[in-house]
């Protein structure tokens, strides 16, 4: 995936259909710059990809509050998101056939994270269909209201559409994602390739420090909707 290689972009979604088109994919992405939010992996629970606890006490000096959420719920359509608005939106999905009315109702009752000086953006991003997937973010604006912007597209063979907590500049405070979902490229017929393709896409320049944490991916078959595959690289564990 085509991602620029920013230098932190903290949370990362990416919604889209691999090259055959036989699929369509939800992926997430963890960066973190502090030991707690290193201190984190992606499991499959259920029906559910949850971001949780490497280290307990390391956790702890973080607010498990905002660390340890759902990301992907995989129900009556795909919820992905980067806190607990995840379930809220999962739930909107059982009864919002437009992705962008569900995502409407999920962040009407959040806003931004309450992590000053940063206030991370609440992005999440559902889908349905091929042809009714989309993106959305709670940020704050300069006056201390929350924003929240949506972006509804149809799902292309070999494409995906990005969107991310910040812009990809390592700098206090961190400034917000800005402007439309990036355009990217998909190049993996596997879940399993999928998440590592996102894993490497992430990986620092020649100077920089690794923020890589996790990446996840969920395929759903178009030809039958109930049968899904997963694909997890967790930084911290030996094998990959």
């Amino acid at each position: 995936m085509n991602l620029k290689s920013p230098e932190y972009p903290g949370r990362v979604i990416v919604i889209g259909m691999p090259p055959s088109g036989r699929h369509v994919l939800a992926a997430y992405a963890v960066t973190g710059r502090s030991a707690s939010s290193q201190a984190r992996k992606i499991i499959f629970d259920g029906d559910a990809a949850w971001v949780r606890p490497t280290d307990e006490e390391i956790l702890s000096q973080g607010n498990p509050d905002l660390l340890i959420y759902p990301a992907v719920i995989y129900g009556d359509g795909i919820a992905v998101g980067n806190g607990k608005q995840t379930e809220t939106l999962g739930k909107a999905l059982s009864s919002h056939d437009d992705p962008v009315a569900a995502l409407a109702a999920a962040h009407g009752v959040w806003e931004y994270e309450p992590d000053a000086p940063n206030f991370t953006p609440r992005i999440s991003g559902c889908l349905k269909s091929p042809e009714k997937a989309a993106l959305g973010i709670v940020k704050r604006d300069g006056a201390g209201n929350p924003v929240r912007q949506y972006f509804e597209f149809a799902l292309e063979p070999g494409e995906g559409r990005m969107i991310a907590t910040y812009t990809g500049e390592n700098r206090d405070p961190l400034p917000a994602f800005q402007g439309e979902p990036v355009q990217v490229s998909i190049k993996s017929e596997t879940a399993a390739e999928a998440a590592g393709e996102l894993y490497d896409a992430l990986a620092p320049g020649e100077r920089g420090r690794d923020f890589r944490v996790s990446a996840f991916c969920l395929f759903s078959s178009l030809s039958d909707p109930g049968k899904i595959e997963m694909g997890i690289v967790n930084r911290h564990e030996e094998e990959r």
